[in-house]
């Protein structure tokens, strides 16, 4: 069975995954038009309605969600890899400077 994935906005390198995803699962993206744009393997256990990624990200790297920037990756993340608190940091309020003084 393969699982789906949406990609929101054709700027964006994360898609949203539309069902329980487990690892090593074939999934399918979908443009905002509906077309396949890549089918990947899941490299983790995703849960609905969580994120995937749609290319490799180095850390630093912008993520793009809606066509905005919702974050940067806080350590290299591959295609296929669930991108949540783990992998993904504010890039308003990084998340590695809370309780260093630093964030504000």
């Amino acid at each position: 069975m393969s699982h789906k994935a949406i990609q929101i906005d054709e700027e964006d390198n994360i898609a949203t995954v539309t069902s329980d995803t487990q690892d090593n699962e074939e999934v399918e993206v979908l443009s905002p038009e509906g077309k396949v744009i890549i089918k990947t393997k899941s490299l983790d256990s995703i849960p609905f309605g969580h994120k995937i990624a749609l290319q490799n990200l180095k850390k630093g790297d912008k993520v793009v969600k809606y066509g905005e920037v919702i974050g940067v990756a806080s350590k290299d993340i591959r295609i296929g890899e669930w991108i949540h608190i783990n992998n993904l940091e504010s890039s308003t309020v990084p998340a590695s400077n809370l309780g260093k003084g630093e964030a504000a």
